[in-house]
């Protein structure tokens, strides 16, 4: 290790990092796209040796679990919907490839995340007044059932909405929930205590909260983009502080109020040194230090309450702009100011996702519509449509891929799975009893899905 220390180079995100005795370790992923590069220069060490060397730096990295036994955040360990590593079953139901499934009380639409062998989530009773935290062990048990808040008079939310649709995210020792105006929380996944709370983030959701956390270094960020106020704050993940907070900076005061909310979720891209938060929002989309909350470019355009995630790959982000004519904006992130007119590649409009983020994998994107479930490919440099396919149903679920396949989990109950490329081929459709609202988790080769009324273990035993 000192050898490594005194001599090794690496490039690594969220994983491996320079400092001023050598490389470190830092369980935080920084880095949205943590796919981990490594050059190392050990010319004095044998092959065998070097070898081990890096595998030990990636179990001190990734806490001795291997890279896909992680799922920290409603997207995955890219924040993309795609590990290439899983061999997902083909094919399930009811009565074929489930290992186990569970009965979740309360009713929440918040994706499972993942880490040392535990899944964490968010529920609530079914008026609202109770907030629960779950965790459910990697082998179908009940392992913590804990009441963060309770609410008095919880706020109205829309019919496809749940009291508990926020994700929460994950790392070593710690998960963090969220719950909107509700309340935001930490607690040690060893033991299920609370070790803070914050109740102050006051504003009118109108149709509930959607947005989830992300976490980035040592901060906790969310959006806060409500009929009343909009504006994006990050907490001090330790102490739940607040650290900073910013206004949106586009002039709403002449939009309609129900114009002025959102329900996005937030992503890092970037390096440590100039990382940049894409923050997507009512009439426009901005980019943070998130370091700091100082703003470093906005672009405007039509539309609000805003759901899907964005993704970025190839120094490209992409942006889902509004709920009722969504629009898919190619965005070069690296401006400054106003980048409405400059910084835009290309800009796709027919059968766009109102709710389900996109999916990103090999330069392509994969989207399905909320009505109809119009899946489309498309390639990411251009935007030029690969093709489209109609599955039927109705999606929330945001869809991932895996290996080879693309998976789309709609409201019914059913997955259609298809081939990952350039051309549309549908590999085979799943069905469950009821269907999903949350997206899916992947723990090894092992698919969990959270439907309205449990969660299933999938495991293929012949594939």
């Amino acid at each position: 290790m000192a050898a490594c220390h005194s001599q090794g180079r690496a490039v690594a995100s969220g994983c491996l990092r320079r400092s001023s005795t050598g490389l470190r370790c830092d369980s935080t992923p920084h880095d949205p796209l943590p796919v981990l590069l490594y050059d190392f220069e050990l010319p004095m060490l044998p092959s065998r040796i070097r070898r081990c060397v890096i595998l030990c730096l990636l179990s001190c990295c990734l806490g001795g679990s291997a890279l896909g036994d992680n799922w920290p955040d409603f997207r995955g360990p890219n924040r993309d919907g795609r590990i290439s590593t899983a061999r997902l079953p083909l094919r399930w139901s009811e009565k074929e490839n489930v290992t186990w499934k569970v009965e979740l009380p309360g009713r929440g639409w918040s994706t499972p995340v993942a880490w040392n062998e535990q899944l964490w989530m968010t529920s609530a009773e079914e008026d609202g007044k109770s907030l629960l935290v779950l965790c459910v062990g990697l082998d179908g048990k009940l392992k913590h059932r804990v009441k963060v808040f309770e609410v008095e008079k919880p706020a109205p939310i829309n019919r496809l909405n749940s009291h508990a649709s926020p994700s929460p995210v994950i790392e070593d020792g710690r998960v963090y929930v969220h719950f909107g105006t509700s309340g935001t929380a930490c607690l040690d996944t060893a033991t299920g205590k609370i070790l803070w709370t914050r109740r102050d983030v006051n504003l009118d959701h109108q149709e509930g909260a959607g947005s989830s956390p992300v976490l980035f270094g040592d901060l906790l960020i969310f959006h806060c983009d409500g009929r009343d106020r909009q504006y994006i704050a990050a907490l001090n993940k330790k102490t739940g502080k607040t650290a900073w907070q910013v206004e949106r900076s586009i002039d709403l005061t002449k939009t309609p109020s129900h114009a002025r909310k959102a329900f996005s979720t937030p992503l890092v891209v970037g390096s440590d040194k100039a990382p940049v938060l894409i923050s997507p929002a009512a009439q426009g989309c901005y980019a943070y230090d998130p370091r700091d909350g100082r703003e470093l470019w906005h672009l405007k355009y039509k539309g609000f309450s805003a759901v899907p995630r964005p993704v970025a790959s190839d120094g490209l982000v992409y942006v889902v702009t509004d709920f009722a004519r969504p629009h898919l904006l190619a965005v070069r992130p690296n401006g400054r100011g106003d980048v409405t007119k400059t910084h835009v590649t290309w800009t796709a409009t027919a059968q766009m996702p109102s709710t389900p983020s996109p999916a990103i994998a090999d330069g392509l994107i994969y989207t399905v519509t909320d009505k109809g479930g119009v899946a489309c490919c498309l390639d990411a440099k251009t935007g030029k449509l690969h093709w489209r396919q109609r599955l039927g149903g109705n999606f929330s679920a945001s869809p991932i891929v895996a290996g080879e396949r693309v998976y789309f989990f709609d409201r019914e109950g059913n997955t259609t799975v298809m081939q990952r490329g350039r051309q549309a081929k549908v590999l085979g459709v799943n069905r469950l009893a009821t269907g999903l609202m949350a997206s899916p988790t992947v723990v090894g080769d092992n698919l969990y899905l959270r439907t309205r009324t449990g969660l299933y273990r999938i495991e293929a035993t012949g594939r």
